[in-house]
């Protein structure tokens, strides 16, 4: 057996990436084709303990007591403004969210963009604008940064790319491998709200809403939780593959099953008729500010008190339940009384979400 075959195997490859002969638009969906990318090419040759245990940030070791938290981002959204939002608030909130789903305090980032040329001055201040509104809110700051222009058409409008650091309290231990059976699910809020934003936005299929993305900076509500409720087991912000994707995520980490309760579910009226009309699953749209939340039922109304004080959490729902030991199946139990289970999604389902 050669030296690629071996590594495969080792990480449960089924063919390598080459077969596929090019990137498609599914290997950034943050399904199956991104997971087979991850796994079969980039732990493959980059993997350690901290690649490897597939979070959103990484938790390293520090002489302190606290423990360093780092992750990194980029956006490429495509438009770059769209209702509630922009590319800008887009960078800061999904970099501050992925450090603060680890139970982190968040404290800086850095920020890098990548302009094409003819991008109007204009735009591009609005959108700086627009982050430094997010870091005041999110109360952070951008410490570092990076500039590079392409030559027309060699970039869509502007790429921002930014890296997130925090610190972890001692003792504290929140990750995806950490759900336990018995456990409540709860989501903090509508589900699908940024895909449709973005959908509309786009223009293509000729309609319009009142939907308006949701991207939002998470650190401070749960900042308050954690002071409250300190047994939290997983956070996890659900944005590409949506909620599913993420359940079946963290159910496989943890090697348990997850119930969800169709009628228990958020989602907006109006995103749900969007979803209906364009033949959408509002489980599977992204989320840009929302937290999926896995800790002890004896926790989850207390919890579910905490969430709905905050501004970015008053529809947060109870939806499901952990389940013993498994293979990592997600299932939802219908408002017909039958069963259908969740996977991850398997191909870009509308690309350039984030």
């Amino acid at each position: 057996m050669d030296d690629i075959s071996q590594k495969l195997e080792a990480f449960n490859c089924p063919v390598p990436l080459s077969q596929h002969e090019a990137i498609l638009l599914g290997h950034g969906s943050g399904g199956t084709l991104t997971h087979e990318l991850i796994k079969c090419l980039f732990q493959k040759h980059l993997g350690n303990e901290y690649l490897n245990a597939g979070n959103d940030a990484a938790v390293l070791p520090s002489s302190n007591g606290e423990k360093l938290v780092i992750s990194t981002d980029a956006h490429i959204v495509s438009p770059l403004f769209f209702p509630g939002g922009d590319i800008g608030r887009l960078a800061v909130c999904g970099t501050v969210n992925d450090v603060a789903m680890m139970g982190a305090r968040v404290e800086a980032l850095t920020a890098s963009f990548i302009i094409e040329e003819g991008l109007p001055i204009s735009d591009l201040e609005r959108i700086v604008v627009s982050m430094e509104k997010a870091c005041r809110e999110a109360n952070v700051k951008i410490v570092a940064g990076d500039t590079k222009v392409t030559a027309h058409g060699d970039c869509d409008g502007l790429f921002i790319s930014t890296s997130g650091f925090g610190w972890l309290p001692s003792g504290r231990q929140i990750a995806g491998d950490l759900a336990q059976p018995g456990d409540a699910v709860i989501v903090s809020g509508p589900l699908g709200n940024h895909g449709v934003a973005i959908v509309q936005a786009r223009g293509d299929l000729g309609f319009t809403s009142s939907v308006q993305s949701d991207v939002a900076p998470l650190n401070g509500m749960i900042a308050t939780l954690l002071e409250s409720i300190p047994d939290v087991h997983v956070l996890r912000d659900p944005t590409r593959g949506g909620l599913a994707t993420t359940l079946v995520e963290i159910a496989r980490q943890s090697g348990v099953s997850i119930e969800l309760e169709e009628n228990k579910l958020p989602i907006d009226q109006a995103v749900r008729a969007v979803c209906d009309m364009l033949g959408l699953d509002p489980l599977y749209m992204a989320n840009e500010g929302k937290l999926v939340l896995i800790l002890p039922e004896a926790s989850a109304q207390k919890a579910l008190g905490v969430l709905r004080a905050h501004q970015y959490g008053q529809k947060a729902a109870l939806i499901g339940k952990v389940h013993e030991k498994s293979s990592g199946k997600v299932w939802l139990r219908t408002t017909l009384g039958t069963t259908r289970v969740l996977d991850m999604l398997t191909s870009e389902m509308l690309p350039r979400i984030c």
